[in-house]
């Protein structure tokens, strides 16, 4: 962690306040879930405060001081890493929220939630909830959901076997396309179940 710290500091001692009036765009980012949360500004004196007290400390250009988000709400943004970018005249930090990051109450600055974001595979698991809620007698997941959890349960354990039997052998488009099908209904049996991906991976970061 200490080796990490130097070289971070090493990195940021390079930034170029002057370029920008003495100002810098820090774009804030939620660690674990990788949205964008909010966008402030920071002078050298907010930037050494920040990295002191492990709490996100901006310039408020409005009130024409330092400002650290949650010093009246207690919402928080808890340092977890910074980055520099190319020009050396923006930065990109990593948090933790406490709470809501707007002050209008919402998640991000933007009016949207912060929930974690699998690429395709959320897209994936927003269908399978819709289907799950909003049953479609022409959808295979709908009908699957109506056979109720044990005939899930036996799909999800049908496919590990095709998966098990394709890995003994060498077609990698076979064993590609039953792993598919395994992670598939396994996602429809945790929604049957009322889980989500983030639940599993959650149990993943707490093993770690």
């Amino acid at each position: 962690m200490e080796k990490k710290e130097k070289t971070m500091d090493n990195q940021l001692s390079t930034i170029d306040f002057e370029k920008t009036n003495g100002l810098v765009p820090a774009i804030i980012q939620d660690e674990k879930t990788k949205n964008v949360l909010m966008l402030g500004y920071m002078n050298e004196e907010a930037l050494t405060k920040t990295q002191e007290t492990g709490k996100v400390t901006f310039f408020s250009r409005t009130k024409n001081r330092l400002w650290t988000k949650g010093e009246e709400s207690g919402n928080f943004l808890e340092l977890k890493d910074i980055k520099l970018d190319c020009d050396n005249d923006t930065l990109l930090i990593q948090v933790s929220p406490i709470g809501p990051t707007c002050h209008k109450g919402t998640d991000t600055c933007w009016g949207e939630g912060n929930p974690s974001n699998f690429s395709f595979l959320s897209k994936l698991e927003g269908v399978i909830k819709d289907r799950h809620d909003n049953p479609d007698e022409k959808s295979y997941t709908s009908s699957l959901f109506k056979k109720g959890i044990n005939k899930v349960a036996q799909k999800v354990g049908e496919e590990a076997v095709e998966v098990v039997i394709e890995a003994k052998d060498n077609n990698e488009e076979l064993f590609l396309n039953e792993s598919a099908d395994l992670l598939y209904h396994y996602m429809i049996l945790l929604r049957a179940k009322g889980y989500d991906l983030e639940d599993v991976v959650k149990v993943l970061e707490d093993r770690h």
